[in-house]
């Protein structure tokens, strides 16, 4: 039996010896296959390119070259669409040298599957020149598609959109998009596309423009449009719409519910995220994969939730995708972020396979906990590993340095990712090295740093000294970050509640007055602070002088016992924190209401002696409550884990794992 025609050659083949344990796919090959038959060759190298094995569908276009056979139309469109797979330019030039021999290459299935590769391979300006030299009237979908997809995927929006504004005036000079017309007219894969596009471009109402398009055309029932639609609307920073075009969609699959459990996890709505997933789980017949539990362990990492991280990582192991790598990395970030760094370092040395994005996860785990010497040593073990630093790395293993205050480190690897590994600082490096320097003291180094700084510095690196000035109460410098950051972000209260901090520890009440008078002219509110605490799977949230909770009144009682408690083990309220000019004992109030010490109060309450309490706060712990809880860990003995906005603070018998430098 020989095998020719458009048969699925290597289906035949696999049913043929589907009984054998040791297939040897050559040796079948020869058997079955007539090699000197170019169907044959056409139909090998379909299944392989299919079936994802782009190098052994080039291997099989070779082969078939070196037997003089001459090929057909349906020879190139896989070929070269293995070339796109594999980046290979070289090999995709051949085969369109080998398409123009044989005089295919102004088929427009050809030409197509070239425009795609040259995209892929960054060669726009030789995919476009294809595009253009296809006739008008033998244009389809397919090629105004790879042409629109190839703009895209190369970060070039505002091209794919103006060519699909030359595809419509095309379209509509060739009939419209009457259903009688026997033209070719836009289908759901372009639009995808050109919604692709719009979420890539700054210009407002683009896609809602698209959107009303697309519901035009009759393509809102779409499963793969709705998919993009909800990305397009999040990219936009419209993540209500596309939780509405979420739930307007009658048909979802699973790419739809990783979408949305996605965006809302990328965007802080960790609570929202979880609330999707769980909807997903009890109520639909979508099976979770690798991206989903990526996404929903993201979530779990904001709100800290360990218990829930802990079950997903369960259902990890029950589906076997712990030798995925993306769902390995997020494993690693959900307990650094959990407060478990040494579960994460586990889980780290149980990838059999790691890129540089789980080396950096680890390192900046390390790092957020107070351990940059271990940072340090993982990021001398994955240049030894051959793994190369990327950007984001430097970044980690410079915020290991800064929350260690290890200067020396830091200014060596802050200079060698330029010299060594071509990585030009970003401005996240230098805000890193100016917090670095200035929490150190340095702050005349620091202000140096950031007049010769080659890009523009942003409201981090500002930020980051004027509160290095705060710490070391140097205000002619704080007066000239605070002066950048009003001209960066206006209304953002933070900073001029630490310029009054400046003011008031340099006795200047006149100018902490004005500094307030500003904020109430201008109506600038300060970012609430809250916390929150996991007991017994529910999460408990509190805000600054809370009278919500069930338990306030008994929680504010305690707190009251503690304080005393506290005194006698030496305790003196820390002012510094309160920028009001106001009497001693109002100042002492504000600052024993603030939201984590009533967390920690209420989990030392409903928790079971001697067990670990962890308390999330969203803004930078203060330094009274610093102190408060440093000594109620001593006063209770309990080890208390904070996680702030900055790094994590383990309390335990009067000290913090940050030695109080923070």
């Amino acid at each position: 039996m020989k095998i020719s025609k458009s048969s699925s050659v290597l289906s035949v083949v696999s049913n043929v010896d589907k009984h054998s344990t040791n297939t040897n796919l050559t040796t079948l090959f020869n058997k079955y296959v007539d090699k000197n038959n170019v169907f044959s060759w056409n139909s090998v190298i379909a299944d392989l390119a299919r079936g994802g094995d782009s190098v052994e569908a080039l291997r099989a276009f070779s082969s078939m070259r070196k037997l003089s056979l001459t090929p057909t139309r349906s020879t190139f469109p896989c070929a070269v669409k293995s070339c796109s797979a594999l980046h290979d330019l070289h090999s995709g030039k051949q085969a369109h040298q080998q398409a123009f021999i044989f005089g295919f290459h102004r088929d427009v299935f050809v030409s197509s599957a070239l425009i795609d590769m040259y995209s892929k391979c960054g060669e726009l300006s030789d995919a476009r020149k294809l595009f253009d030299e296809i006739p008008q009237r033998i244009r389809n979908i397919v090629s105004w598609t790879s042409m629109l997809t190839g703009y895209v995927q190369n970060d070039n929006a505002r091209e794919a959109l103006l060519l699909f504004k030359e595809f419509l005036l095309e379209e509509s000079e060739c009939g419209g998009a009457s259903e009688n017309s026997d033209n070719v007219f836009v289908d759901s894969v372009a639009i995808a596309s050109v919604l692709s596009a719009c979420s890539r471009v700054t210009v407002n109402g683009v896609t809602e423009g698209a959107h009303g398009f697309v519901i035009k055309r009759g393509f809102d029932s779409e499963v793969g449009v709705g998919n993009t639609l909800i990305d397009a609307y999040a990219r936009g920073g419209h993540v209500d719409v596309s939780r509405k075009v979420f739930d307007g969609m009658i048909e979802k699959d699973a790419v739809t519910w990783n979408s949305i459990i996605a965006i809302y996890a990328q965007n802080g709505l960790a609570a929202e995220a979880l609330d999707v997933f769980d909807q997903m789980v009890k109520s639909t017949d979508v099976k979770c994969n690798a991206v989903t539990l990526s996404a929903v362990l993201l979530a779990i990492a904001h709100l800290g939730v360990l218990r829930l991280g802990k079950c997903i990582h369960d259902q990890v192991i029950k589906m076997d995708l712990e030798e995925s790598v993306i769902v390995g990395t997020s494993i690693i970030d959900m307990y650094c972020k959990c407060g478990q760094v040494d579960l994460a370092r586990k889980a780290f040395n149980q990838m059999k396979e790691k890129n540089v994005r789980s080396w950096t996860a680890m390192i900046a785990g390390y790092g957020m906990h107070c351990r940059a010497r271990e940072a340090l040593d993982l990021f001398y073990k994955m240049i030894k590993a051959g793994v190369r630093p990327n950007y984001i790395t430097f970044v980690s293993v410079l915020s290991a340095c800064s929350h260690a205050g290890l200067v020396q480190e830091g200014w060596h690897w802050f200079n060698t990712m330029s010299h060594e590994f071509n990585i030009e600082p970003g401005v996240e490096h230098y805000g890193c090295m100016v917090d670095l320097l200035g929490r150190a003291g340095k702050l005349k180094e620091a202000y140096d740093l950031i007049e010769g700084m080659k890009v523009k510095p942003d409201f981090v690196v500002w930020g980051s000294l004027l509160g290095a000035c705060r710490i070391h109460k140097n205000l002619d410098l704080g007066e000239i970050a605070a002066k950048k950051l009003f001209e960066l972000e206006p209304n953002n209260c933070g900073y001029h509640v630490l310029l009054s901090n400046i003011y008031a520890n340099a006795g200047r009440w006149e100018d902490v007055e004005r500094t307030r008078s500003l904020m109430k002219n201008r109506r600038l509110a300060k970012t609430p602070g809250f916390s929150l605490v996991e007991l017994r799977g529910k999460v408990h949230a509190f805000l600054v002088g809370d009278k919500e909770h069930p338990q306030h009144e008994k929680i504010y009682e305690y707190l009251e016992e503690l304080n005393v408690k506290l005194q006698e083990v030496g305790y003196v309220t820390d002012m510094t924190s309160v920028i009001h000019d106001v009497d001693q004992e109002e100042k002492e109030m504000t600052l024993r209401i603030h939201s984590e010490k009533l967390a920690v109060a209420f989990a030392i309450m409903n928790s079971v002696p001697g067990s670990t309490i962890r308390i999330i706060k969203n803004l930078r712990v203060c330094g009274d409550c610093h102190t408060v809880i440093r000594l109620i860990s001593k006063v209770v003995d309990r080890e208390i884990v904070v996680r702030d906005s900055k790094r994590f603070h383990y309390f335990k018998d009067g000290l913090c794992s940050c030695g109080d430098y923070w």
